[in-house]
Formats: structure tokens, sequence, C-alpha cells
């Protein structure tokens, strides 16, 4: 089963950077990625730039419009009309089951922020220690903003990557 986590950057191009980073460390067969995309928001803009990743294993790719609208929901909402927003309320009440649900998009919303970025992570399989090794190596450090793992798993998560859970 894969995991999607949501992992902040302090820097505008640490997501794209931990993205290349972890497609190297899945051809070593460290990890699973199913599927990424990023966000990165440089300071000043008013919107930030959305990346969608290449599936690494073809399998169960998360596909542009899942991309599209998750980050739809979490950054542009604001900025669409009333009768929009009742269809996305349809919307975002289907993804509850996959675990993305307000709480989820809050989440992201208030901490990804100008001058940030964000990585959008599908992944299984992960040799969590030496996946953080190499990434702590090569200067990447981000913060777990959601995951739809479940408590004690998280807090395991937070734990391998020096995080207070």
């Amino acid at each position: 089963m894969a995991t999607l986590s949501v992992w902040k950057f302090d820097t505008a191009d640490g997501a794209q950077r931990t993205a290349v980073a972890l497609e190297a460390l899945a051809k070593q067969g460290l990890l699973t990625i199913a599927d990424t995309a990023t966000v990165s928001w440089e300071t000043g803009k008013k919107r930030p730039k959305t990346r969608q990743g290449t599936s690494t294993t073809g399998i169960a790719a998360m596909g542009g419009a899942f991309w599209g609208m998750l980050f739809g929901l979490i950054f542009f909402v604001p900025f669409l009309g009333a009768a929009v927003g009742a269809g996305i309320g349809a919307v975002t009440g289907s993804l509850t089951d996959v675990g993305i649900d307000d709480d989820f998009i809050n989440s992201v919303r208030e901490q990804v922020v100008p001058g940030t970025s964000a990585l959008f992570l599908m992944s299984a399989n992960a040799v969590v220690d030496k996946v953080h090794e190499s990434l702590q190596a090569q200067g990447l450090h981000g913060t777990l903003v959601q995951t739809n793992l479940s408590n004690e798993q998280e807090a395991q998560l937070r734990e391998a990557f020096g995080e207070d859970a």
C-alpha cells in the first residue's frame, strides 16, 4: 500500500531537489515511488508553481487530474466563486476516504507559503534509515506536514527524520 506524505521545505527549490534525490534512491531500490508532485512558491509571487513528477514504477501513478484537483483545493479555492465552491465540497468529501480531508488541506495551505516548497510523495517500501541518511548528507531537510499513516507510523517516521513528534 502506498503512503501519501507531504513534506515542506524552507526554500522554493527544496521540494524539487528532494524529488530528484528520491528518484535516484528509488533506482537503488531504497523506496518505491508511485508518484510525486511538487509545489514551489517563490517569494513575491501570488501563486505557487506546481509540477507533476514522472512515475518511476509505472504503477499507481495518481495522474495530472488528481494533482491538479488537489492543488486547486489547497491553493486556489479562495480565488474561486461560490458556485464552484459547492461542487468542490462534493469532491473533497470523496477524498476523505484516502486521508485527504479539510484538516489535510488546511494544514498544507497554512504551512506552504511564499518562499517555501512542498513535495507530495506517494511511496512504499522505503528503507527509511538509508533514505534519511542520504537526504541528510545532501542537506535536504524537510518537515512532515501531513501523511495518511497511522499515528504510530507517523511518529516513527518523524523520529527517523529527527523531528519532534
